[in-house]
């Protein structure tokens, strides 16, 4: 495993790679990696010729400073976990390079990132869009590895793939959860143990909603998600939406979508969770 700074270094590495005919596998990444981060890794590792990891804080995405301040960063720890799953390049830029001038691109992307996180944070995604564009033209990947705990940056991501007409296939990864069922996180680290403990009552509430379906209208199945996951006194919903997987948008029946995910963000003491479910 080779970790590069520089934009120079990378694509010299990558001329290569493609020189001998490999197919260029990316896993976006903001480090404090976990075993969530390590599975996409080895799903890019299983489909592809090199697998190429970014690590890199993106101040773009953050509405709250506080947040950026605090977001945890690991890169020895990251560095073992990505040698253990057989990653090639392991690219830690600074902001300097990813940004060597401000980058004042606004995108639109309609409904889909204006709603749940987009509503909550506003210019998140904007930032995202900014950052992952960037890093698809340094690497130029043929695929691009997402966990579907960010479900919503996935649409947002896609939705920028179409609008930009960029030849990437974007890979979904499956959620990767504890032996408790709370969805990995680098936030998790974050966590006080009251709120580590409770945090578990997220996904045995959601886990439910397929079942509830058959009794219950979209609106009736949201006011229990969030009653039931508040009756924990140290959770406190943000919002739960019953949406269509693609456009994001709230669904008023269950005959709206093909594919309806159960999306939401909780406050847990001062950290944010988020977590999604297949509901149909």
């Amino acid at each position: 495993m080779k970790l590069v700074h520089s934009i120079a270094e990378l694509q010299n590495d990558l001329f290569y790679c493609r020189k001998e005919g490999k197919k260029i596998g990316l896993v976006p990444t903001m480090g404090a990696l976990h075993e969530g981060h390590a599975s996409l890794v080895r799903s890019s590792v299983a489909e592809n010729g090199i697998t190429v990891v970014s690590v890199f804080v993106n101040p773009t995405q953050f509405n709250d400073k506080n947040d950026l301040k605090n977001y945890p960063r690991t890169p020895e720890a990251d560095c073992a976990i990505l040698e253990a799953a057989g990653a090639d390049i392991v690219f830690m830029p600074t902001v300097e390079v990813i940004y060597p001038e401000p980058d004042t691109r606004q995108f639109d992307f309609g409904m889909v990132d204006k709603v749940m996180e987009g509503a909550t944070r506003p210019g998140h995604f904007n930032g995202v869009a900014q950052v992952v564009s960037r890093l698809f033209a340094l690497v130029n990947p043929a695929r691009a590895y997402f966990g579907e705990k960010d479900f919503q940056q996935i649409a947002v991501i896609k939705a920028m793939v179409e609008q930009l007409a960029i030849d990437i296939e974007i890979v979904e990864c499956a959620i990767v959860r504890g032996e408790d069922g709370l969805a990995l996180s680098s936030r998790n680290e974050l966590l006080t143990p009251e709120h580590r403990a409770a945090a578990p009552h997220i996904y045995a509430t959601i886990k439910q909603c397929a079942e509830k379906m058959a009794t219950m209208t979209p609106a009736e199945l949201t006011e229990w998600v969030i009653k039931t996951i508040d009756s924990n006194p140290l959770l406190k919903t943000i919002y739960f939406e019953a949406v269509d997987a693609k456009t994001m948008q709230k669904v008023e029946a269950w005959s709206d979508s093909e594919r309806i995910q159960g999306c939401c963000a909780i406050q847990a003491g001062e950290i944010r969770l988020i977590d999604n479910i297949k509901i149909k």
